[in-house]
């Protein structure tokens, strides 16, 4: 018929139209499925994290251990499957079990480990090694000479050690005989506390006399006891005051103190770390003096800080984690009740 009008059922722009809508509402349920797949509890990444400490006997490495503990659980809480495989040498002084801890765990592939290293040269090849295989190694407590680590969380030693002789000079008034009984060859933790007392001394007391500097204590309590007994026999009369670097040389020397009748203050001691036999001995008196690390913070920041690097973040290469001294005067304040009595059970049990 002239002028009928023809019917188009589905002009090509109105068609256009609905294979675009089409295409969008498939691009969208792709979408969908491939955000469920991806938080999926299958498809999440997971992570091995090694903790290796020095020691595990000592009260200082169980702080250690809950801190990692501690961020742990706060990293799975945020929905970061993450597990802490806590192993170490049971002696301080066993650098080749604790080498070979290190060396398992590279063999066993971890995503990274967290070291605090016995001796600051004996595990520079065993983190190389780690590290040029591609487990991340992050460094706590003690350093190592080495530029392979990821980061290094730690006190300032060299500081805890001048606070230290500070809090020794104001006990013996500026003068007096003193006695510096070391740890152990190659821990550069300790190392650099006995350095910046010793600095602090000489640049800032010329009235206090070093008669002992070069003894150590070991690694085990008995070992320290044995030293500072030695110590005693040759100087006991004499010495005013003694600065010890870690917590089983205090514990030892403050016991032998004792044996002699030179406790309770007649032999001012200072010591380092918050073990809980040292605390009772700063409550008795025998004790004059504690420099207190953060263990639980110092672990606990090692494996946040290791997980940011395997997430691809910017991390800081020295973590400060803060040194305290502690005193029968500021004892009862609540920070330095929170530092001493730190909630082990929380974490560990």
């Amino acid at each position: 018929m002239v002028g009928e009008i023809k019917r188009v059922e589905n002009p090509p722009a109105v068609s256009y139209v609905r294979r675009m809508k089409s295409a969008i509402r498939l691009l969208l349920a792709c979408g969908v499925l491939l955000a469920t797949l991806l938080t999926s509890p299958a498809a999440q990444k997971s992570y091995s994290i090694a903790v290796i400490p020095k020691g595990t006997t000592h009260e200082f490495w169980k702080c250690i251990h809950a801190g990692a503990i501690k961020a742990q659980r706060e990293l799975q809480s945020q929905g970061t499957k993450v597990e802490i495989i806590w192993k170490g040498p049971l002696r301080e002084d066993d650098r080749d079990q604790q080498i070979q801890v290190v060396e398992n765990f590279m063999t066993r592939r971890v995503s990274g480990i967290v070291l605090a290293p016995l001796d600051s040269r004996a595990l520079v090849k065993p983190v190389v090694n780690a590290v040029a295989s591609g487990i991340p190694v992050v460094i706590m407590d003690s350093d190592l000479n080495s530029d392979k680590q990821v980061s290094f969380v730690a006190t300032d030693n060299y500081k805890g050690g001048a606070l230290g002789a500070e809090r020794l000079a104001t006990l013996l008034g500026g003068k007096g005989n003193v006695i510096l009984l070391r740890y152990a060859v190659g821990s550069a933790s300790t190392e650099a506390r006995e350095n910046g007392f010793l600095d602090t001394l000489k640049s800032k007391y010329p009235d206090i006399k070093i008669i002992s500097a070069d003894q150590y204590a070991g690694a085990t309590r008995e070992t320290a006891y044995q030293a500072s007994q030695n110590l005693l026999n040759r100087y006991g009369r004499e010495v005013n005051g003694i600065f010890c670097v870690n917590e089983n040389s205090t514990v030892g020397m403050t016991k032998a103190l004792r044996d002699i009748g030179r406790a309770g203050g007649r032999v001012k001691m200072v010591g380092f770390d918050a073990g809980s036999q040292s605390v009772d001995d700063l409550k008795k008196g025998d004790v004059q003096g504690l420099v207190v690390q953060n263990p639980v913070r110092m672990s606990y920041l090692a494996v946040l800080t290791l997980m940011k690097h395997l997430r691809g973040e910017t991390v800081e290469k020295r973590i400060d984690t803060g040194v305290t001294v502690v005193t029968p005067e500021n004892l009862n304040e609540p920070e330095i009740q929170e530092l001493i009595y730190p909630p082990l059970a929380k974490y560990l049990n």
